[in-house]
C-alpha cells in the first residue's frame, strides 16, 4: 500500500529533517512504501542542504508556497496535491515539530490492515503543554461540544483512506479547518490512544490566540448549529439574569456576541473556488530524496 504522510512546515527546517530521521528509523512493514510530503509555507529561513540517505523513506518532496497561507491550508494543499497527482492508498497528515510522535504512525498502519477503508484518528490521552493550557483546551472541547454538538478528541494527525481524501478535497470547509471537515464529513472512525510529543526544537507555536482561533475555526464549520444554540442561550440567560442584571452578569453575552462576529467571519474563509485553484500558489517543487 501506497502511504502520503504530508508535512506543513514553517522555517522549522531543523525539526523536519529530525521527523524524517525518525520515519526512517522506523521498523515498517514491507508492504507499506512511505513517501513524504513536504508543504513549505514560503518560509522565510533557507532549508538545509544536507545529504539524506533514507532509505526506507521512497520520496520526499517539497512543495514550495508563493506566499504564506497558514498550517489549515497547507494541509488542504497538501491533500488537493496528492489526490490530483499522486498514485496513493492513504494520507497521514502530521505536524513537522515532534508534537505528533512518529512512532505512532505504526499504530496507524497496523489498523489500516484489517480494515476496509476506514479512517484512522490520534485521539489524545495526554498533552505535553503547561497545566494552565491543559484546562484552556479542555475548555475549548467542552465549548465546542456545547455549541455544535461535536466532541472533537482529535487534530490533523490521522490517516485517511482515498475516498475520504476524496470528500475533503471536494468539502469547502477544509480550506478552513481540518478537523472540523473531518468531522463533517465522516461519521466513521477508528481511534487510537495518542500522546502529545515535545518539540524537537524550541517552545511550542500554539498560543493561547492561536487556540482561541483553532477552536472558533471548528466552531465555523458548523455555523448554523452554533448560530442556532448561540440565540437560545442568549434567551434562556436573559431570562435568567433579569432581575440580577449587571456589568457583570452581562460579561457572558459580550464574550458570546464577540464569539458569534469572529465565527461569522472565519466562515467566510471557507471558499471553494481558492481551496480548486490551490495548487495555482504552488511556486516550484523540489525533490530532495
Amino acid at each position: 500500500m501506497k502511504v502520503k504522510i504530508v508535512i506543513p512546515i514553517y522555517n522549522d527546517w531543523h525539526s523536519a529533517f529530525k521527523l524524517f530521521e525518525e520515519i526512517d528509523n522506523l521498523k515498517i512493514d514491507e508492504n507499506f512504501e512511505i513517501s513524504i510530503i513536504v508543504v513549505n509555507d514560503s518560509s522565510n529561513h533557507d532549508r538545509p542542504n544536507d545529504e539524506m540517505n533514507f532509505d526506507n523513506i521512497r520520496s520526499i518532496k517539497v512543495l514550495n508556497m508563493k506566499k504564506n497561507q497558514g498550517h489549515a491550508r497547507c494541509i488542504a494543499t497538501g491533500l488537493k496535491y496528492i489526490f490530483d497527482k499522486e498514485e496513493f492508498d492513504y494520507v497521514i497528515p502530521m505536524d513537522g515539530d515532534g508534537e505528533d510522535r512518529p512512532e505512532e504512525i505504526k499504530d496507524f498502519l497496523n489498523q489500516i490492515k484489517n480494515t476496509n477503508g476506514i479512517t484512522v484518528v490520534g485521539e489524545r490521552i495526554k498533552r505535553s503543554e503547561s497545566l494552565l493550557f491543559k484546562v484552556c483546551y479542555q475548555m475549548h472541547k467542552l465549548i465546542t461540544f456545547t455549541f455544535t454538538g461535536k466532541l472533537i478528541k482529535f487534530g490533523n494527525f490521522t490517516c485517511l483512506p482515498k475516498t475520504v481524501v476524496e470528500k475533503m478535497v471536494n468539502e469547502k470547509a477544509t480550506w478552513n479547518s481540518f478537523s472540523g471537515s473531518l468531522s463533517k464529513i465522516e461519521k466513521n472512525f477508528i481511534k487510537i490512544p495518542s500522546v502529545r510529543g515535545v518539540r524537537y526544537f524550541g517552545p511550542s507555536k500554539m498560543s493561547f490566540a492561536s487556540l482561541i482561533k483553532h477552536s472558533l475555526s471548528i466552531i465555523s464549520v458548523f455555523k448554523k448549529t452554533f448560530l442556532i444554540r448561540s440565540a437560545l442561550f442568549i434567551i434562556i440567560y436573559i431570562l435568567l439574569i433579569k432581575s440580577n442584571a449587571s456589568i457583570i452578569t452581562s460579561v457572558p453575552l459580550i464574550l458570546l456576541l464577540i464569539a458569534v462576529y469572529t465565527v461569522s467571519n472565519l466562515a467566510l474563509r471557507e471558499n471553494i473556488e481558492q481551496f480548486k485553484s490551490s495548487l495555482s500558489q504552488i511556486k516550484n517543487i523540489e525533490q530532495i530524496k
